[in-house]
């Protein structure tokens, strides 16, 4: 069976991991972390595709779709997110650890102040809340997609304009990265680094998935909006994070 390459994609920090029975060989080291990014201040161009979604489900996805700066300790990644209220959204926890300042974006560049940030210890999950007011904030479906339904990310990959592609569910598999989590969507909706932390949306805008990471196939990997709420219904799910000092 041919080795595969799985990456979680958060800008420039990327792990890397090579999945095959009794492969011990350790992967290459990743790319350099970037050490700029597109400034929040330059005009953001539309996305050209509204994917599977309704002209308004797709202006919906737009507002609701927050694009992430990590300025850690001597690195900097960018990610994606998207609203869950109007003062908490969601992404993942590889977005946003080992963060000294969190800066937030919205598709039509206005900045937004971060708060706080926590993680799960469990699934590739993290809540941030915001000072400021998020634009809009999408539904929760009601239950996970089945193999074979359409389906659109929304997120900022390389950390630039909002980008919109779509794919289907092709499956799913436990989760290569997190094997305690459990059963993971699989699609083949294109996504790079930066669209850590992308909301995975159906036909009719609501969330069912949050993309954390792809393979060499062109595979993206998504935690299924049924573990997302039941993380989300659980206080203990979540972990503070402490600003890195070093």
């Amino acid at each position: 069976m041919r080795p595969t390459r799985l990456a979680r994609f958060a800008g420039g920090a990327v792990a890397l991991l090579t999945l095959s029975a009794g492969c011990s060989m350790l992967p290459a080291m990743p790319a350099p972390v970037p050490t700029s990014v597109v400034p929040t201040d330059l005009p953001q161009p539309s996305a050209t595709s509204s994917g599977n979604l309704s002209p308004d489900g797709f202006d919906a996805a737009q507002r609701m779709a927050v694009r992430i700066r990590n300025i850690g300790c001597g690195s900097l990644s960018t990610g994606s997110g998207f609203a869950l209220d109007d003062h908490t959204l969601v992404t993942n926890r590889h977005v946003v650890e080992d963060s000294a300042t969190l800066e937030l974006s919205t598709y039509d560049g206005r900045d937004l102040a971060a708060a706080a940030a926590s993680s799960a210890n469990l699934a590739d999950l993290a809540i941030v809340r915001t000072d400021d007011a998020l634009p809009a904030a999408p539904e929760l479906a009601p239950a996970d997609p089945a193999v074979g339904d359409p389906v659109t990310v929304v997120g900022y990959p390389l950390g630039r304009a909002l980008t919109v592609t779509t794919g289907q569910v092709l499956g799913s598999q436990t989760d290569p990265l997190n094997e305690n989590l459990g059963e993971v969507l699989v699609t083949d909706a294109p996504v790079e680094h930066g669209s850590s932390g992308s909301a995975m949306l159906d036909g009719e805008g609501r969330v069912v998935g949050v993309v954390y990471a792809k393979d060499s196939e062109g595979h993206s990997f998504v935690v299924p909006v049924s573990t997302l709420r039941a993380m989300l219904d659980d206080e203990a799910a979540f972990t503070p994070l402490a600003p890195c000092t070093g």
